[in-house]
């Protein structure tokens, strides 16, 4: 069976340019009945690590700027001023951001970043998306673990009643890591491909063969079906009318195809989706060579890339508020890293630490969260800025304070406790039965209680009459302990296992029956 390409729990309909496969399917819930309070995060990632000192710019230390990068510093008099921040600007190209600032929806979070920094991008970007300190690796991203906390059964049973839509969508490019749990993909992929299988409407219902490839080929088509309702409800919220901003960057304009992903975002949400997570992103931040124009620092590949952010987030914000969904929306910014203090020779700057985060919408705590970089007189070009805000700080807030998570929740999502900070207004958390609703949808294959426990964790599992794996791994996907390995009658079984040997710290438990299998995350006390 030839396929031009696989997606990974996607599926591909046309909307806005991005290929999203749909199919009619009359078990679909009508979009238009939905409730309307699910609070959706919007991330925007920011490939390459964006230089922070020249997006907001910290006029208090322009004279030191100036010796150390003045051939990449925008000039002082084209900086915009931000209101109520004195000393600090925007880069020029950013009016789009400017005016969410004098509107009240725009936090500034300056200095984010991390211990001991890593500069690779490949590693930096995974630590940013998986949570991770900078000497460990995590099998999970910190979304991926916030949507298995919510819904804890996917993805067996999935698509249902209580949660018909995928859990999160990815827009322009494939589910990384952050948007993953343990192996599991944790959303769909909206991406420009084709797919010419239509699973869903039983095309290929030959049956398998009983040996290994059967199984695999019947798994194949048992993630292709999900991927194919999820096609049909995206396809089904992708009604007309679901964009009313005429502000969108179009064409040739920079930033014209995050604008399109984020059209199509505001497109789903509005045609009522209860996706919790939406990601998209805007590459190119890379600036080695040729930041700026020379002579000329206001234009050039930086410029480009910031107004096509600003305007394109601008006019996502003025679209969710012409459709009244903004209340239900907020969305954030982030890159790997920041550039270095001192610019190079090439009229670039290379890979440095902390940067500037914004945080944006109708329910985010506008202003400004930490103080301008202080800029070492003595600068050299190993000077880094320090970090002001571990980057885990953020992503805790908007757990407790957007997704309504309680404390002890939150470092259990996080793997390990983070001060929040005040970056969004708190009120109108989600209800406990809905949380409870969530959290029953699907089907369970596995509970361990209690949890937290101390030394002795119970296990129910159910088996299939066949093999049946029961094992324990640690937060960074290390397998610690293998408690069943062979054949179990089919039905439900119970275990018993003392864990007292094992430190305190998160842990998954993990059933699987044949190519079915499901992780439930676990707590161990002191």
């Amino acid at each position: 069976m030839r396929r031009r390409s696989f997606l990974r729990t996607a599926s591909a309909a046309t909307i806005g340019g991005f290929a999203v496969r749909g199919f009619s399917n009359p078990l679909l819930t009508p979009l238009l009945n939905r409730s309307t309070d699910d609070r959706v995060l919007v991330i925007v990632q920011l490939y390459g690590g964006n230089d922070g000192l020249n997006t907001v710019i910290p006029l208090d230390q322009y004279g030191v700027l100036s010796t150390v990068r003045g051939n990449v510093l925008i000039p002082e008099s084209a900086v915009l001023d931000l209101p109520g921040a004195d000393g600090t600007g925007l880069h020029p190209s950013m009016g789009g951001m400017r005016e969410l600032w004098q509107n009240g929806k725009l936090s500034i979070v300056q200095g984010v970043g991390y211990p001991d920094p890593d500069f690779s991008h490949f590693r930096s970007t995974d630590i940013w998306e998986t949570g991770a300190d900078s000497d460990e690796l995590l099998a999970s991203g910190w979304t991926g673990r916030y949507l298995h906390f919510e819904y804890p059964n996917f993805p067996n049973g999935y698509p249902n009643a209580t949660m018909p839509d995928p859990l999160a969508i990815r827009i322009g490019g494939p589910i990384s890591i952050g948007l993953q749990h343990q192996g599991v993909s944790m959303g769909a992929s909206i991406y420009n491909t084709e797919d010419s299988l239509n699973l869903t409407g039983n095309l290929f219902n030959d049956p398998v063969t009983a040996d290994c490839m059967g199984s695999k080929l019947d798994f194949v088509r048992t993630v292709q079906r999900q991927a194919d309702l999820y096609g049909d409800v995206i396809q089904a919220a992708a009604q007309p009318g679901c964009n009313l901003s005429t502000l969108y960057p179009t064409g040739e304009e920079p930033g014209a195809k995050l604008a399109n992903a984020l059209k199509i975002v505001a497109q789903l949400i509005c045609g009522g989706l209860k996706t919790r997570i939406y990601w998209v992103g805007i590459d190119g931040f890379d600036t080695h060579a040729q930041q700026v124009v020379a002579g000329n620092t206001t234009t050039g590949t930086h410029a480009n890339l910031l107004r096509g952010l600003s305007d394109s987030i601008h006019a996502f914000q003025n679209d969710l508020e012409l459709l009244g969904i903004d209340d239900r929306v907020i969305g954030m910014t982030f890159s790997e890293f920041g550039r270095r203090i001192k610019s190079n020779a090439s009229i670039g700057t290379d890979h440095g630490t902390a940067a500037p985060l914004f945080l944006f919408g109708t329910h985010v705590v506008p202003g400004m969260l930490g103080t301008n970089p202080d800029i070492p007189a003595n600068t050299t070009y190993e000077t880094n800025l320090p970090m002001q805000y571990d980057f885990r700080s953020v992503y805790a807030s908007v757990l407790k304070d957007w997704f309504c998570l309680e404390a002890s929740e939150v470092d259990g999502v996080m793997l390990d406790t983070y001060q929040t900070l005040a970056l969004v207004d708190p009120a109108g958390c989600l209800g406990t039965s809905v949380r409870e609703a969530n959290q029953a949808a699907g089907t369970s294959l596995l509970d361990v209680f209690p949890n937290p426990f101390t030394d002795l964790l119970n296990l129910r599992f159910e088996a299939s009459g066949d093999r049946t794996l029961v094992q324990l791994y640690g937060e960074n996907g290390q397998l610690v302990r293998t408690l069943q390995n062979g054949p179990l009658a089919r039905g439900e079984h119970r275990m018993r296992t003392d864990l007292s040997d094992l430190p305190a710290g998160a842990y998954y438990c993990r059933v699987q029956n044949g190519m079915q299998q499901q992780v439930k995350a676990i707590i161990k006390m002191r």
